[in-house]
């Protein structure tokens, strides 16, 4: 377990900083993927995770990445786990694998429906919701931490957000210590989702999920899967830019760096960086913000 417990660095008076990777599929993404952790820990995150591909299609290289980050740099880290495609033995398996690496935390996800499919589908003898994994790793694996997903923006399979929000509450009920959430671009919903969470008792740390922004036609693609809006101002900044990839840079920079910085200043327990196995943008943002560094 790592010196500072997950959950009580999102309880402490600083905001924590915690990191999402994705598993690389070439050499020369997973070297330059390395030198991002590099430059990235001198920020001492508390955490740093790991995506987890459907159906388990990644696992080799997810636990790579995470047994790679701890001989490296010593840092918590945590996998991402989704119910899609696996057996709850299949699970099983996973989680042991994971805790004999010194894996710190799950990100427990119900995961996306396969490619080529609309609708999530449990297999047989696995799990349909990401609350009942919650309740697996709680009950088993007592010694990871966990991590569930919120939505400012309600989950696009929601039928409301009021359904979406008791989703939440069943998968913290079931043992999350910590909700992170999706990207979003205006602060103003990611206030009302969590006020909206307390209202409904959700007492758990919410950490907000940020994504710097390097070029508009990558957000716009990204806003489009996940269903983010873009603010107005946002869009206006990128149009100044124009096709000035410097320029688009430096407007996603400042960008990310205010809305960062009015995030911090309204009290938020940490956020996570949704940094796309990249540094130079976080980094940026980290700097302007004057957030991160070691802990006493």
């Amino acid at each position: 377990m790592p010196a500072v417990p997950i959950l009580a660095a999102y309880r402490s008076d600083r905001p924590a900083l915690s990191f999402e990777l994705f598993p690389p599929k070439t050499p020369e993404s997973e070297a330059s993927m390395w030198r991002t952790v590099d430059d990235l820990v001198a920020w001492d995150p508390v955490l740093v995770t790991c995506t987890y591909g459907a159906g388990g299609s990644t696992r080799g290289t997810t636990l790579g990445v995470l047994a790679g980050l701890r001989e490296r740099h010593r840092v918590p880290v945590a996998s991402h786990l989704t119910c899609v495609g696996s057996t709850v033995d299949e699970l099983r398996g996973y989680l042991r694998e994971a805790e004999a690496l010194g894996v710190a935390a799950i990100v427990a996800l119900r995961g996306d429906p396969p490619k080529g499919e609309t609708a999530f589908r449990a297999v047989d003898g696995g799990l349909t919701y990401a609350s009942e994994l919650v309740a697996l790793i709680r009950a088993e694996f007592p010694g990871f931490e966990i991590l569930v997903a919120g939505y400012p923006e309600t989950h696009r399979e929601a039928p409301s957000p009021q359904a979406d929000l008791d989703n939440l509450k069943r998968k913290v009920d079931a043992g999350g210590d910590v909700v992170v959430t999706q990207l979003f671009y205006d602060n103003a919903d990611f206030f009302r989702y969590r006020d909206a969470c307390r209202s409904m008792g959700v007492e758990a740390p919410i950490v907000p999920g940020v994504m710097p922004v390097t070029n508009f036609a990558q957000i716009s693609r990204i806003a489009t899967l996940c269903g983010a809006r873009l603010p107005a101002a946002f869009t206006r900044a990128f149009e100044a830019a124009g096709d000035d990839p410097q320029a688009q840079f430096e407007a996603g920079v400042e960008f990310a760096a205010a809305q960062v910085e009015e995030l911090v200043s309204a009290g938020v327990p940490g956020i996570h960086f949704y940094v796309l196995n990249k540094s130079p943008a976080t980094i940026r943002v980290l700097e302007a913000v004057g957030i991160g560094g070691a802990r006493g």
